[in-house]
């Protein structure tokens, strides 16, 4: 039987998990308000949460497109040093590092954009939601209520697509990684030569992160296209 002292405070070893949990719901809290007050600045210079979403999904869009070409090209780099014959070592492990960094660097991009998409259209439609109320007339307010419903469901399918498209990335970024890393502690021929059995794997993964790509970005244009339309008001309704 153990005759150490339990102590009336909590473990030191607990505390900084303590300090996370804590900080979690405060970190929540200066971001949902740095994005209402964001959001007001550039409201009161005539641009509009249904702008702001148009802007974010076209960034979104765009970084896929980025992203999309930047793994087609560490594709055929990681596959070009499995044909290795012979160089400099230490230069080939740099240009695959490199390539690593870039796409790491673009898929955070992927997430980051797409979190910008899902925070304004959430403040997008709690806004139209709430204002439903202050239509008098019931035709106008039947027909924006239908409107929202659309709208809110084809943001649903686009941010679907967007999050598939970004669970494919991590799997492709793993095996990147861990190459890179293998290859900085062995720079040998022998280790080069192994990359050939995770070539197969990686293209696999590779042109499954593309097709899901494809498939969110025309979904982004689409999205777009809708928003825009919907700038023409309808018919007043009696």
């Amino acid at each position: 039987m153990s005759n150490r002292k339990k102590s009336p405070n909590q473990p030191p070893a607990l505390l900084p998990r303590i300090g996370q949990q804590l900080w979690k719901p405060v970190a929540r809290y200066m971001a949902a308000q740095y994005q209402r007050l964001y959001f007001q600045v550039v409201e009161s210079t005539g641009q509009h949460k249904r702008d702001i979403l148009i802007t974010r999904v076209e960034q979104a869009r765009d970084s896929l497109e980025d992203a999309k070409g930047q793994f087609r090209d560490a594709l055929e780099k990681f596959s070009a040093l499995t044909r290795f014959e012979g160089g400099d070592l230490e230069h080939t492990y740099r240009q695959l590092k490199r390539e690593f960094d870039y796409s790491e660097a673009r898929a955070q991009a992927v997430r980051d954009r797409i979190d910008a998409v899902e925070a304004v259209a959430d403040a997008l439609f709690a806004e139209w939601e709430d204002e439903l109320d202050q239509y008098s007339n019931r035709g106008l307010r039947n027909t924006s209520r239908q409107k929202l419903k659309q709208t809110r469901q084809h943001c649903s399918q686009l941010l679907l697509a967007m999050r598939r498209a970004e669970q494919r990335i991590e799997p492709v970024v793993a095996i990147f990684r861990d190459q890179v890393l293998f290859l900085k502690h062995n720079l040998n021929a022998q280790a080069i030569a192994s990359l050939e059995h995770e070539l197969s794997a990686m293209t696999l993964n590779v042109v499954s992160l593309i097709d899901a790509m494809e498939r969110s970005i025309v979904r982004a244009n689409e999205f777009v296209e809708s928003l825009n339309r919907q700038k023409v008001l309808p018919p007043v309704q009696q």
